[in-house]
């Protein structure tokens, strides 16, 4: 894989939504640099491959079910985390994602669009309840996390939280206004916390990932046989390097975040797009 970090041997580092596909990719980086991991996800049989198949290679992890929407939920686990592996040294804010209901079904609203169609879905249409899951999944799934394990890095060194941003946070996408309101909230939230633990001497990062295929987006960006949809398309057109990410591009920026080598960076959101923040359309 690259350099070696050994500052991240047997450091504790604890990923919400480790199960999926981004969570178990950061959860083998950090592995691979002898980093002790615990696995939360709210399916356990996730959180439990990944952490299995961590042990299987040599490395230490334990998986846990926890809801990240649930304080006594995380705080049960941080009892049994700080009891099987030690008080957290590196979090990483891994949970999210957005809701069908809290999507639109076009990108712009037309007047004829203004009519009893239930298929349709307008801003109009737009169900509270999924707009307020993606808001508290995104931006409390982060919040509430931090809460309960930055409180051991306080006093230690190498220390830090990472959140998960998105492309949304820069310039919302169409269709999906409640996770790029979210999104934007995410990244906000880890500048204002970089600020607010800048003397406690705990650093707040974030990842921004560009277009990566996962489960949650596959069957918006292809069809069936593997073709990209009208929107996959238009992604690969705006995104310079011509390509979707995978998910090992991230792994880099993730281990520099983690490292000494990051030392005197708090406060920033990084994207890992491909060029897609810079590329105006022109």
């Amino acid at each position: 894989m690259g350099p070696k970090y050994t500052e991240l041997k047997d450091k504790v580092v604890v990923i919400t939504g480790g199960g999926g596909v981004l969570g178990r990719t950061f959860a083998e980086a950090l592995a691979e640099q002898g980093a002790k991991l615990a696995i939360l996800d709210i399916n356990l049989d996730a959180a439990m491959a990944v952490a299995s198949k961590i042990e299987e290679s040599g490395g230490e992890a334990r998986g846990f079910e926890v809801n990240v929407l649930d304080k006594k939920s995380l705080q049960q686990a941080h009892l049994k985390i700080k009891k099987q592996l030690g008080p957290c040294d590196i979090l990483l804010n891994g949970a999210g994602g957005n809701h069908p209901k809290g999507t639109t079904s076009k990108t712009h609203l037309f007047e004829e669009d203004i009519r009893d169609d239930e298929e349709l879905k307008t801003f109009f249409d737009l169900d509270y309840d999924s707009v307020q899951f993606v808001f508290n999944l995104n931006f409390l799934g982060t919040l509430l996390p931090t809460q309960i394990f930055a409180k051991d890095m306080i006093g230690r060194k190498g220390c830090s939280v990472i959140n998960i941003s998105s492309m949304n946070a820069y310039t919302p996408l169409t269709k999906i206004p409640a996770y790029s309101g979210a999104k934007a909230a995410v990244s906000n939230f880890t500048q204002w916390l970089a600020v607010h633990f800048s003397k406690v001497n705990i650093r707040v990062n974030a990842l921004a990932p560009g277009f990566f295929l996962t489960e949650q987006n596959r069957s918006l960006l292809t069809d069936e046989n593997g073709e990209l949809t009208e929107r996959g398309s238009t992604i690969i057109e705006h995104t310079p390097m011509g390509r979707f990410g995978e998910p090992e591009d991230l792994q880099g920026t993730l281990l520099w975040l983690c490292s000494n080598g990051s030392k005197f960076v708090t406060g920033i959101i990084v994207p890992v797009d491909g060029g897609f923040s810079s590329f105006s359309g022109v």
